[in-house]
Order: structure tokens, then sequence, then C-alpha cells
């Protein structure tokens, strides 16, 4: 807009410098001065700008100063966008000189302050009471869906015919490698369990984890299978999950832990080292029928 502006007004410049007497048409007549000499085209063009800034009034100025600052050379920030850096320690005269408003002596002029000292009153994190406690008898157990293992089982990861305990699901990547204080089975895609865990009507222990929900359980049962929750100490879960580490250091594996008596109503039996391949009967009728059979 403002080129085309200036475009017009030199335009309108040449027309008065090739007549003298011609008046612009977009001006009224009672607004011009006397007309420049003819002798040089400046003078003309000066006498346009004159003119127009009696009819155009400030802006005409304004927008000529914006004009002028449109080179590359004239681009700067607008005042106060950038803020000097103070240079402390460069002399008394600057201010900031010689002790660089630290003051003489002490830990704050030779250093920092210990995070959270507030200069020897009752710092924040003591005047705040304290809220709760840490349970340290509370049990972290990593949660495992059926939904996982049946996946699992479908890619051929987890054989359902053998025993699937939790160093079965450590290895096939259901749960993670740091297992604190055991496995809990849930019932998060209980609905692709179509098919009995265990093969064997005598096995009753084909699935081992530390917690089993009620929904994950009639879930297994409802498809034929069984749950057995087992305990293990942190040294047996060492045993169950690593056992190459005791060989490395030439030692036995140690026995199995029983659960201390308030755990004793949340698990069905006794973990069993090393990682067991087939259950053990626990019912009368288990011990028969094992009893029974031929030896082979």
């Amino acid at each position: 807009m403002l080129r085309r502006r200036l475009s017009l007004l030199i335009a309108t410049s040449i027309h008065n410098g090739s007549s003298i007497h011609a008046k612009p048409t977009s001006i009224p007549s009672r607004l011009l001065p006397s007309p420049p000499p003819p002798s040089h085209f400046l003078q003309s063009l000066n006498f346009t700008l004159h003119s127009h800034v009696g009819f155009l009034g400030h802006d005409l100025n304004l927008g000529l100063r914006a004009y002028s600052l449109l080179s590359l050379n004239d681009l700067r920030d607008n005042k106060g966008a950038r803020k000097k850096k103070t240079r402390k320690g460069r002399g008394i005269g600057s201010g900031k000189g010689k002790t660089a408003g630290r003051g003489h002596k002490g830990q704050r002029a030779r250093g920092t302050m210990k995070f959270g000292f507030e200069g020897g009153q009752t710092p924040m994190r003591r005047r705040m009471p304290k809220r709760g406690f840490k349970n340290p008898f509370s049990l972290t157990f990593q949660p495992v869906g059926l939904g996982k293992i049946a996946k699992l089982i479908n890619a051929g990861k987890i054989d359902s015919s053998e025993l699937i305990t939790m160093k079965t699901l450590k290895d096939s990547g259901a749960i993670g490698k740091q297992i604190r204080d055991g496995v809990r089975l849930m019932g998060r895609g209980s609905e692709h369990i179509k098919w009995p865990i265990h093969l064997e009507r005598t096995d009753s222990e084909r699935l081992q984890v530390s917690r089993v929900t009620v929904r994950a359980k009639a879930a297994v049962e409802a498809a034929g299978g069984s749950v057995r929750r087992v305990y293990y100490n942190n040294l047996g879960f060492r045993a169950l999950l690593k056992p190459e580490w005791f060989e490395k250091k030439g030692r036995l594996l140690p026995k199995a832990a029983r659960p201390p008596p308030k755990q004793r109503d949340k698990v069905d039996s006794i973990g069993r080292l090393p990682a067991p391949t087939k259950p053990i009967p626990f019912t009368p009728e288990e011990i028969e029928a094992m009893s029974a059979a031929p030896v082979s």
C-alpha cells in the first residue's frame, strides 16, 4: 500500500515537472502552495511531498519513516527486548566490582548455602507435618493377566502341558525381570482362556503364582484348570529365578522357607526348589494315585 502511494506521488511529481501550472487532481487547489521552479526534478518531488503533507497529515511522515526502516541494515529489536548481562568483578566503577555484591567474607561470599537452609530458622521441611506412613511389611506383587498368558501359549512360548511357574512367566517375557515379592494373577483377558491350562485331571498344580484374584481363579477353573498359591522368600525367589547364580558360586540351592504366620492363610503350599516341572500331590486321593502307579 505504501509503495503504491509513493509511486503515485512520483508520477504526480513528474507530471508537475512537465507542466508547471498543472494542478494535482487529487488535492484541492486551495491546499496547494505556490508552484516550485521547473528547473529540477527533485524540487518538483519535494514540492509534491510538501503539498501532500497538508492533505495527508502526520500519517505520511509515519509511512515514509516506516518505509525507510525496511532495509536490512536498519533491522533492530524493540527497545528493552535485550538486557545486557551484568559483568561482575570488573572494577569498582561498575557498582559490581571487587566483592561483586557478595560482601566481605562468610559462607555466602565464598560459596553457596545448603539447599533448604533458611538462615537458622526452622526450614520448611521441618515446619510441615508428616502425612501417612510407609508400611515396611507391605508386599509388592507384579501383575500379569490371563490374556497375556493365553497369547504366549498361542505363540508357543509357554507349554501348557507343563507346570507354569513364575520362572516360566519370567523366561517367556510375561513379567519383568524384577520380581520383588511375587506375581499376582489378574483376570484381564480371561475370555481368551478357552482351554484348561493343565491337561491331566490328576494334576492339580499346573499354574503357580503368589496371589490370584477371584475373577482369574474362576476363569481358570471354568476352563478346567487350577491355580495354586505358593510362598517363596527373597532367597527362594533368587534360587527359583536364577539358579545359575548358586552354581557359579559353588553353593547348593537353599531349602524352601515356610510362610510366616500372617501369610499362612493366603498361600496354598510352600514353593519348591529348583523350579518344579511336575506337580506334587497334596490330597490323599492324589497320594494314593501316585503310589498305585507303576514305577518306571
